[in-house]
């Protein structure tokens, strides 16, 4: 078993930045993969950003990809989402997530554990 909790999440302006954190408890973290995803009103769980298990390499989604930034702490099994420039689109339920695998981690599908989520609102 795998305990994530999220946090960072709240209120900013157009154009500010968040920075979301998301601590892992339980079994090894180095042995995840880790995501964040979001999920807005009406619309779909989707991918935001992921990182390797030895943090070696990340993917973006297009729509964050230059404003957000994955980043993993082993020492203190936590993983971050930098987000700058932050747009009224990017307003969502922010959730991170373990995968065992190391693969195909854009799918929400592969991942095992999932935190609780944190609400990122950006106001215009």
């Amino acid at each position: 078993q795998v305990q994530l909790v999220e946090s960072g999440g709240g209120l900013v302006q157009a154009g500010g930045s968040l920075r979301l954190s998301c601590a892992a408890s339980g079994r090894t973290f180095s042995s995840y993969a880790m995501g964040w995803f979001r999920q807005a009103p009406g619309k779909e769980r989707e991918f935001v950003a992921s990182i390797t298990r030895g943090g070696g390499t990340s993917d973006y989604a297009d729509s964050v990809k230059g404003r957000f930034t994955i980043s993993r702490d082993s020492a203190k099994n936590t993983v971050h989402l930098q987000m700058n420039s932050l747009k009224p689109e990017d307003t969502a339920v922010y959730y991170c997530a373990a995968d065992p695998t190391n693969l195909w981690l854009r799918s929400s599908q592969k991942y095992d554990y999932w935190g609780q989520g944190t609400q990122v609102t950006v106001s215009s």
